[in-house]
């Protein structure tokens, strides 16, 4: 008499229709357009950017040589201050400023509320002539630092140290930021995981009954 075979048990797990997920980035470095949303445009039209608007004042494109000279006057009263290192000193000086003020610091300082925070994510260097390319106050800004530059290397008597510093400084934080290719746009890091794994926002388990009556006990079972 043959025995009957034992009944194996089928366990299912129905995970819930309604789970929502979190879809991780896959990169690591992101670069995303800003201020290109159309009430952003209009809100900047509505009034005059006078944060902006004074590169093409009277005055605008003689004030960085002014500055230059006078924080060379200055550079050269330190003792022991030679020519090559003064002027050295006065290129870095005069590119880290400049990249400080259009191209580090977005908005602007006064009246932001006129133009409902439209400029809030664009440098002061996006924000001149409405973002323009190639106008006469952008090619003079483009200029200034290059001309400093070249007198820079001049002064120093071609050293190649001091060359490749002032060189690489230029490139860096005057030619490179003024590219359009980079108008507006914007180096993300660690935006996102990068392990490319949906993460559940809900919980995946339906919630456990609480009223202790309902519970199985395991004490209860009965074999026939």
């Amino acid at each position: 008499m043959s025995r009957p075979s034992p009944k194996l048990l089928h366990l299912t797990v129905q995970v819930p229709a309604d789970i929502k997920g979190r879809r991780r980035s896959g990169s690591i470095v992101k670069v995303e357009e800003v201020g290109g949303r159309t009430e952003e445009l209009l809100d900047r039209s509505a009034y005059l950017n006078i944060n902006a608007n004074w590169v093409n004042a009277k005055g605008a494109w003689l004030i960085h040589v002014v500055l230059v000279f006078m924080g060379k006057i200055i550079i050269d009263t330190i003792p022991g201050m030679t020519q090559q290192i003064s002027w050295t000193l006065v290129n870095l000086i005069y590119l880290n400023l400049s990249y400080l003020m259009f191209h580090w610091v977005t908005g602007i300082p006064f009246d932001n509320e006129l133009h409902g925070g439209a400029y809030d994510d664009l440098t002061l260097w996006e924000q001149i002539d409405d973002g323009a390319q190639y106008t006469p106050s952008k090619k003079w800004l483009f200029t200034a630092p290059i001309l400093l530059f070249l007198a820079s290397t001049h002064y120093t008597n071609y050293n190649p140290w001091l060359f490749a510093i002032n060189l690489t400084a230029l490139i860096v934080l005057a030619i490179i930021p003024k590219l359009p290719q980079l108008h507006r746009q914007r180096v993300r890091f660690l935006t996102g995981d990068a392990s490319g794994v949906s993460t559940p926002v809900t919980p995946s388990f339906p919630k456990m009954d609480q009223n202790p009556l309902h519970a199985a006990n395991p004490t209860d079972a009965r074999f026939g």
